[in-house]
């Protein structure tokens, strides 16, 4: 018999702050969800294209959650914590006190969420001065990064906001804060959404140039002077109120934080695809991309040296895995497009009524009613002639117009769920068809990608994973764990720990491969020619908006 004592587990907390939930999780050293939860967050629309969240909403939602996911366990055996959330800005007091973000001085919707637009016209003229860093950002800033938002502010809310802001924190070192205590920010947050640079920092006459010229002459206090690589340990880990509020114990190593699909990237990019036949095994990380689909999508690719992509946000370096460059595509509504489609459908009541009846989601209903009506048809052969294009929310990558609407070709008279369940298919088509757009331009930039892989809570619909396949003609890769995510936020808390040398050492061991979807090479001709036709459809916006504006 052995006689050896086994080592007890070792487990990690990845917390995730979506647009619409706070999720958890309690992660083992081999990257396997031992426990999850999740809870709702509240999100106020007071006008069209403004989205605010409460920041203490955010934090009770956050102690809610990793208290049930840790509850039972031996926190001797808790390493480390890992927080990860959306590119939301967060404003606070010089006493750390929330301020209202708002004209109705509502101070507990202290939260501009990322996916706002109220800041066009500043962001418009942040373009406009062709600054050298918005190189690093595809050469265009889109509304959704911080600089605009915070012009907006200062333009809008100068004496209630601006004047007696103390801090502006991206939601994920927000959190980082509020957990330790230290007023550090990530480098991932402030490359990717706050102008940034790794090698020189922050840049002087950018923020003079757009008229925040107050930013600087308190030397970067209120956005971040204190810089860290994510992963990183913050301070002296959980103070002894964090430490009560989230169920651990004090002083447990808190890693700098993620944007959220950067989490995403880190869970699944990494992964040991040895065995899969897969076309990347024996190539460097940089021959995949990582999609993180859910309320919207991102594309994130890496490379040894900067690559600038017209459209694409980036290069950023170690802004996710350390030493290399990161560039960042995006769709800004794919989940919440395709709420959007279904839901707004006037079949969408006989639809709900039928899947419960049936206990299916809505959405595992419409794949097998697809499954029904297609006869001898492939499913996606459907659509030959119905074309979306789904910019409903404008398009971030790589045309940056947040000016597109969406466009619908081929309406019947019909009414019913087939219908329903053909919009619906030419949706995810059109998000895929964008997914296209996006990796062909980074491609023509000097990338080379030859394996998707997704996570977030569209990759759990076999439909949309097959479409991307299809459509990319590239396979892609699900991970082991479906909330890749909450792994990607664990692995930030194992390196926090000391427990692995590297990112990319913790990457290798706590990513997993779940199932790999090869592309139907024999469909090729057909989205070949609805890649043609989706590039159509912009011509023809671009064309008819040119003759309206001339009237």
């Amino acid at each position: 018999m052995d006689s050896k004592k086994q080592a007890p587990a070792k487990y990690y907390v990845g917390i995730d702050v979506g647009s619409a939930s706070v999720r958890a999780a309690l992660v083992d050293e081999f990257g396997t969800v031992m426990a999850h939860a999740d809870q709702p967050i509240q999100i106020w629309e007071p006008q069209p294209d403004h989205y605010e969240q409460s920041s203490a909403d955010i934090w009770a939602a956050c102690c809610s959650v990793t208290k049930k996911v840790v509850s039972g366990v031996d926190a001797s055996q808790i390493r480390g914590v890992g927080f990860d959330a959306t590119c939301s800005l967060v404003v606070v007091d010089k006493q750390f006190q929330p301020l209202a973000v708002n004209c109705e001085g509502q101070s507990y919707r202290n939260v501009i969420m990322w996916m706002d637009h109220r800041a066009v016209s500043q962001v418009e003229r942040i373009n406009a001065t062709q600054h050298k860093v918005l190189s690093y950002v595809g050469g265009v800033m889109s509304v959704e990064m911080q600089p605009p938002k915070l012009l907006w502010i200062k333009e809008n809310l100068q004496e209630s906001c601006w004047e007696k802001a103390g801090y502006f924190f991206d939601l994920p070192d927000f959190l980082s804060w509020k957990a330790t205590g230290v007023t550090a920010r990530s480098l991932c947050t402030v490359v990717c959404k706050w102008t940034y640079t790794s090698g020189g920092g922050w840049d002087d006459s950018f923020w003079k140039m757009i008229g925040l010229e107050d930013l600087v002459k308190d030397k970067y206090e209120k956005i971040g002077n204190h810089v860290l690589s994510p992963g990183e340990s913050v301070g002296k880990g959980l103070t002894p109120e964090a430490a009560k509020d989230l169920g651990l114990p004090e002083g447990i190593a808190v890693a700098a934080s993620l944007i959220d699909a950067h989490a995403g990237g880190l869970g699944v990019i990494g992964a040991d695809v040895k065995g899969h036949n897969l076309p990347c095994e024996n190539q460097p990380i940089t021959s995949r991309v990582a999609v993180i689909c859910g309320t919207s999508s991102c594309h994130m690719g890496v490379s040894e040296t900067p690559i600038f992509v017209p459209g694409v946000w980036g290069p950023y370096f170690s802004a996710m895995v350390p030493g290399l460059w990161l560039n960042e595509g995006g769709q800004s509504a794919t989940g919440q497009l395709i709420d959007h489609v279904v839901r707004g459908h006037v079949a969408f009541p006989e639809l709900q009524s039928k899947a419960a009846a049936s206990a299916h989601s809505i959405y595992t209903y419409l794949n097998s009613h697809l499954d029904l009506i297609k006869k001898s048809l492939p499913v996606g052969f459907l659509t030959v002639d119905l074309h979306v294009w789904p910019d409903f929310h404008g398009n971030r990558s790589p045309l940056t117009d947040l000016t597109l609407k969406g466009m619908v070709v081929g309406l019947t008279l019909s009414r019913g769920l087939d219908e329903l369940a053909l919009i619906y298919l030419a949706t995810i088509q059109a998000i895929a068809l964008g997914t296209r757009h996006i990796l062909e331009t980074m491609q023509a930039a000097g990338h080379h990608i030859n394996t998707l892989f997704l996570c977030g809570g569209l990759s759990k619909n076999p439909l949309f994973v097959q479409m991307h396949a299809d459509i990319t003609g590239k396979p892609v890769v699900l991970s082991k764990e479906v909330e890749s995510v909450l792994v990607g936020a664990a692995i930030l808390g194992a390196c926090a720990s000391g427990d692995f040398a590297s990112i990319q050492e913790a990457m290798a061991k706590m990513g997993k491969i779940g199932r790999v979807v090869q592309p139907n090479r024999e469909h090729k001709r057909f989205y070949d020619k609805k890649y043609e036709v989706f590039l159509k459809l912009v011509e023809h916006q671009r064309e008819y908006r040119s003759i309206m504006n001339s009237f």
